[in-house]
């Protein structure tokens, strides 16, 4: 009953706040509602414990009974992940394979490790002394970007679909790798018996990654079978269901990645699925049902977002480490996202060089949004001398991320159209 009841507040809120969003704001879904959620909650940091004292107590129990890491990454993750999939037309990733494989790879490697040294050295001069693990732990959770934001908006802004296509196919990739990286990173700075050899490195990366790429095509190629063989909209909503949330529990059971799991089985039923097994009607309720879960658990993840605010316990600590952290990420992201183009662009490889322009890569660095993710990811490590003083760089970053970039994204890719 307390998991409903917390849910239960949960929707009231997030609806709310979509509501004030849309009347009065007008901005783009997701981020008003975290906007909102952040100014209620300055205001109860400044003002509630002086006039509302036991509501304002309740609630920050609430909230801090609502484990976000678990919520996230074991639930809401692999359910947005799938419903991003599941949309995607394949034919449009083939065209960009090359891209996207470079920089949903390659990208979170360099980003990550850019990040780790850059914050090693420059953390001294900000009087903070911090091992380099720690550092290559803040690049790796930093570094996946998260579709959800950048994705909506540039829908609005109309942009081309090959920038898109390139945004949200690294994007849906990237969290996967990332997150695989992040816990091997991790197990190297918390677990003093871990072999750190090469060997054992790679297979703990291949088993989570490639298993987790293996078990996502079963999934979705044995899903696509079944559902040809009734093509009942109501069944196969169900059996999408079961794929997301059993494909989680196989996922866990086999120590494989459940992220990568989650997008190799969406693309796979969003593309062959609906091609060979479902009607017309039942590819609509399909579509219609993952977009309305899409969206509830999205305004639940930017609430709860807005809302950590009330967690962290001193903000005002980290404001020159967290501004720094951010113009250290963005360098990381512009060189992960140059270094490999002008590599290809020099060799010429797979036509690239045609592929991407100035333009395109200018959306590509920019549209390159931090968001919940990264906040579970540093939310999952174990107590320790420098989770807090991650957890509030994290958060700064992430929300300059939302708030700024996601907000000026669309503007920058409508240059970016009229040029092209």
């Amino acid at each position: 009953m307390e998991l409903y009841y917390t849910f239960s507040i949960l929707i009231v809120l997030a609806s709310f706040f979509a509501y004030l969003n849309l009347r009065f704001l007008k901005l783009p879904g997701t981020i008003g509602i975290m906007i909102i959620a952040m100014l209620v909650s300055v205001g109860i940091r400044l003002l509630g414990d002086s006039y509302f004292p036991a509501t304002t107590r309740h609630f920050f129990d609430l909230i801090k009974e609502f484990d976000f890491n678990e919520i996230l990454m074991g639930a809401m993750l692999n359910f947005l992940l799938f419903a991003g999939a599941l949309h995607v037309n394949m034919s449009d990733l083939k065209e960009q394979k090359v891209p996207i494989i470079i920089y949903s790879t390659v990208n979170v490697v360099l980003s990550a490790l850019i990040i780790s040294m850059l914050l090693y050295y420059v953390a001294p001069i900000l009087g903070i002394k911090i091992p380099y693990i720690f550092c290559l732990v803040f690049g790796t959770l930093i570094s996946p970007t998260d579709p959800i934001v950048v994705l909506g908006v540039l829908k609005q802004a109309k942009v081309p679909k090959r920038i898109e296509t390139k945004i949200v196919g690294e994007s849906l990739f990237n969290d996967g790798v990332a997150v695989v990286m992040f816990a091997v990173v991790l197990k190297m700075a918390t677990d003093p018996t871990f072999d750190m050899s090469f060997g054992s490195i790679a297979w703990l990366f291949a088993k989570e990654g490639i298993g987790g790429l293996l078990l996502g095509a079963v999934l979705g190629y044995t899903a696509s079978r079944v559902m040809k063989k009734i093509d009942d909209y109501k069944v196969s909503v169900l059996i999408t269901l079961s794929i997301v949330m059993g494909g989680f529990l196989i996922a866990q059971s086999l120590h494989v990645s459940s992220p990568l799991a989650m997008v190799v089985a969406g693309l796979i039923i969003g593309n062959y699925g609906k091609k060979v097994a479902m009607s017309e009607e039942t590819k609509d309720y399909l579509g219609k049902f993952w977009e309305l879960i899409d969206e509830i658990l999205n305004a639940i993840l930017f609430l709860f977002i807005g809302f950590e605010l009330l967690l962290l316990p001193d903000l005002n600590k980290q404001l020159v480490t967290g501004f720094v952290a951010i113009f250290i990420v963005l360098f990381a992201r512009i060189a992960s996202i140059v270094l490999p183009w002008k590599f290809f662009d020099i060799f010429k490889f797979f036509g690239i060089k045609s592929a991407y322009n100035k333009g395109s890569l200018m959306v590509l660095v920019w549209g390159g949004i931090r968001g919940g993710v990264s906040i579970a990811l540093v939310l999952s490590m174990p107590e320790g001398e420098y989770k807090n003083l991650l957890l509030e760089v994290t958060y700064i970053v992430v929300l300059f991320s939302i708030v700024v970039q996601g907000l000026t994204v669309g503007k920058l890719a409508k240059k970016v159209l009229e040029k092209d």
